[in-house]
């Protein structure tokens, strides 16, 4: 199993290229993937996704590309003369009505809009395979902390679900016992206030018997230990983190079931306990992808 939290970061550099790749991930219920690229790189995005999805199935990506080129290249400058001389003109202007020194000078006028158009072209294609690469790689490095971090929960998690199947087992050593102290209390109630009354004894097995009945917790006990079996084996498969989140549910499902069934002090108590321990779990599975 892979953690959802984790961090990867590959880089490639050769002749001038210079290309750092970092990703972060985060929980989420799905694949929600952010780039942050340089802008000649947007027509990659797409080829970018695909790289990162064939190694993080869900989460929140946060995806980081740094690049410089410092190759020779060639250059093509266009110089808007006409609009140049426009600012130029506009600053005497206000240097004269204004009463003041004229100080705007060319690179100033450089500076100003529409009067510098860099027309170099530069081939962004080369790169694609680059970046996929370095992509790749990163993404590699991530799933090797994400694999660390995955085999810690999953350890964690399983001493988890032994505690939980050591307090279902107490529940049920507890249960049948529950039925025949309520008979006896009933029985000792009904001769304290009858005394030498004599009273009628199937009627105390059939109220005994009605008890037993809503409070047995026999169904709810097998199912509970069914889901525990359940969880061990899923926990095994990578990508399994949905399928564990929507088992909680069931385990809550049982557990509240025995609360309210629960007639008991002692079956209540290991109830109880038994809600703490799949909260903790729950909130782990989440951190699972």
């Amino acid at each position: 199993m892979l953690s959802m939290t984790g961090y990867g970061r590959a880089e490639y550099s050769s002749d001038g290229v210079n290309l750092v790749v970092e990703i972060k991930t985060v929980n989420n219920r799905n694949f929600d993937l952010n780039c942050k690229t340089p802008r000649a790189f947007i027509a990659f995005e797409d080829a970018i996704r695909k790289t990162v999805q064939a190694y993080v199935n869900r989460g929140r990506i946060d995806l980081f590309i740094n690049f410089s080129d410092t190759r020779e290249k060639s250059t093509d400058i266009d110089v808007n003369f006409e609009k140049a001389a426009c600012y130029f003109n506009a600053s005497k202007a206000i240097a004269e009505k204004l009463s003041l020194s004229n100080d705007f000078t060319v690179s100033m006028i450089m500076k100003s809009p529409d009067v510098i158009t860099d027309n170099s072209v530069v081939d962004v294609e080369e790169f694609e395979d680059i970046i996929k690469d370095t992509v790749k790689n990163a993404c590699i490095k991530l799933n090797e902390m994400r694999k660390v971090e995955g085999d810690k929960l999953v350890n964690d998690l399983l001493s988890r679900m032994d505690t939980i199947k050591t307090l279902a087992d107490k529940v049920a050593l507890r249960a049948p016992l529950v039925a025949a102290e309520y008979k006896e209390k009933l029985k000792n109630r009904i001769v304290e206030f009858l005394q030498d009354v004599k009273y009628d004894e199937t009627r105390l097995l059939n109220e005994v018997a009605f008890y037993t009945d809503r409070v047995n917790i026999d169904e709810e006990l097998t199912r509970l230990n069914s889901h525990i079996v359940q969880f061990r084996e899923i926990v095994k498969s990578n990508g399994s983190g949905k399928k564990l989140d929507f088992l909680m549910q069931e385990f809550n499902r049982e557990t509240n079931t025995i609360c309210s069934k629960s007639n008991d002090i002692e079956v209540t108590r290991y109830a109880l306990e038994l809600k703490n321990e799949i909260e903790k779990v729950r909130e782990q599975v989440q951190n699972l992808e």
